[in-house]
């Protein structure tokens, strides 16, 4: 079973036969970039996946890369269509026990993680931007790749890859050709035979910090386990260049966010402190609540270094966009060759995204889960949509949420909201009763508080009373990390009736 640790066991396309890479769990939003990114290069690709569903099933499609349905030794063996492959990478929704995995370290083909191919075969000579935290790192990493972009002239369109879908782009990863990648730095763990985050292979020359906080229960036993990861990030930034001399590695930092401070201590590269109070620090001019825009002045030292306007809205927000400056600004850009990346920047779905209006009612999707992100998205759609009656549909679907480790923090976060609605934890049968998260419990606690707070058993039974009870100009947002059973079709094609 020969994990790959050194080079590449094969030519580069166009140097003899071309090489076939087999994609282990292909259907998730990074395995299917990186898939995209291999056929570009010039690679042979195939994949499997229990199930493969728009918009990467569509994408592969587009692609020409065929998808095994199943995890089945066949997959893999050396009298499949083409013959067996020369690379398998493997996603980390795969386990040591499934048939093709066993199949796997059975065999001689060699095999590696996504994140240390990506990190061997296209970030090797490249600036790579790493954008690390447990908050904001779709949305931040969307943003800069769409400056970066819109900024440089064809032949340096940068690379991206980012764990979600920005709407100024076609595709979630590129290769692109000039000297930046930028990357969302995920912190979660790289494959079942590498429990270390992925962020430790994405060779970071810059890394943005933008929070630490506990999450993932089901990998990181408490925060200090946490700290540890993003210490080891910290550790792999290459050391700041000489006194007065450009170059070496820097990392853009949340310094009003005591455990980011924490992390950072002792580091060697140049740190970029931002945040309320710090060296790169903003303010909300206004938001336009009609447009859906936020105003915003960027300082540096306390002066002004640029004025902007963008479809982020909310403090975490500015705070995002105040980390993009602060990057971008380090690789030389100005305000006047950012500003008009951010009027443009469409945002990224999931993200507060508006998936219909109907009869005058909004209806949103929204990726938060964790208790910061529920109550900063609320915040900010507070600050978008001015006195209009919020609802928040909160499904807790993570491997976080579902467990009673945030209980009474989840009681503390939907201020921002007039009408809240929790719906039952989905699959909580591997977790021990005692560690479960209470549904019924979080709406004793918010209607203690004099919320109007509500749960129904099924996602058709949630459609049937918001939809009855909807108002014109309500704002209902739906809060999950997953596709809630479809919740959002539902809800807009109920409100048409």
């Amino acid at each position: 079973m020969p994990l790959l640790t050194g080079p590449l066991p094969f030519s580069p396309p166009g140097v003899g036969v071309t090489p076939t890479l087999h994609i282990m769990g292909i259907g998730g939003t990074a395995m299917a970039a990186l898939a995209g990114m291999l056929k570009d290069t010039g690679y042979r690709v195939t994949g499997s996946d229990t199930g493969v569903y728009p918009p990467m099933s569509t994408y592969l499609e587009s692609l020409g890369i065929p998808v095994m349905i199943g995890y089945n030794a066949a997959n893999i063996a050396a009298d499949r269509p083409g013959g067996p492959p020369d690379l398998v990478v493997v996603g980390n929704v795969i386990r040591a026990e499934y048939e093709e995995a066993r199949a796997l370290l059975a065999s001689d083909l060699p095999y590696c993680s996504f994140p240390q191919l990506l990190g061997a075969m296209f970030l090797e000579r490249r600036q790579s931007i790493v954008v690390a935290g447990t908050h904001g790192k779709t949305t931040t990493t969307s943003l800069i790749a769409h400056l970066v972009d819109h900024a440089m002239p064809p032949a340096k369109k940068p690379g991206f890859l980012v764990g979600g879908l920005a709407k100024n782009f076609d595709r979630t990863a590129r290769l692109g050709d000039g000297p930046h990648f930028v990357i969302e730095g995920d912190e979660y763990d790289t494959a079942f035979f590498d429990k270390g985050p992925k962020f430790l292979h994405y060779r970071p020359n810059t890394a943005i910090i933008t929070s630490v906080e506990f999450d993932h229960a089901d990998i990181y036993r408490d925060l200090d386990h946490v700290k540890e990861s993003f210490r080891r990030l910290v550790a792999i930034v290459p050391p700041a260049g000489p006194a007065g001399e450009a170059g070496g590695g820097c990392i853009v930092a949340r310094w009003d966010h005591d455990n980011v401070v924490d992390v950072c201590q002792g580091a060697g590269p140049e740190i970029r402190r931002y945040g309320v109070g710090q060296q790169w620090d903003g303010r909300i001019d206004r938001v336009d609540t009609q447009r859906g825009v936020q105003h915003f002045t960027v300082l540096k030292d306390g002066g002004v270094w640029g004025r902007f306007e963008c479809i982020l809205v909310g403090e975490y927000n500015l705070y995002n966009c105040v980390a993009a400056c602060a990057a971008l600004d380090r690789e030389g850009l100005t305000a006047a060759d950012l500003a008009p990346g951010f009027s443009s920047f469409a945002g990224v779905k999931r993200r507060q995204e508006v998936v219909g209006e109907v009869r005058q009612v909004t209806v949103l999707d929204d990726f938060a889960h964790h208790p910061t992100a529920v109550d900063v998205t609320l915040s900010g759609l507070r600050l978008r949509f001015g006195n209009r009656r919020i609802w928040a549909i909160f499904e807790p679907r993570s491997a976080t949420s579902r467990r009673a480790v945030f209980q009474e923090a989840y009681a503390q976060v939907f201020s921002n909201a007039d009408i809240v609605v929790v719906a039952p934890p989905p699959d909580q049968g591997r977790i021990a009763e005692d560690e479960r998260f209470d549904t019924p419990r979080l709406i004793k606690r918010l209607r203690d508080q004099g919320k109007e707070a509500f749960s129904w058993d099924s996602v058709d039974e949630i459609v049937a009373a918001v939809c009855a009870n909807a108002l014109p100009h309500d704002v209902i947002a739906v809060l999950s990390n997953g596709a809630f059973g479809g919740i959002h079709g539902k809800l807009v094609r109920g409100l048409e009736r």
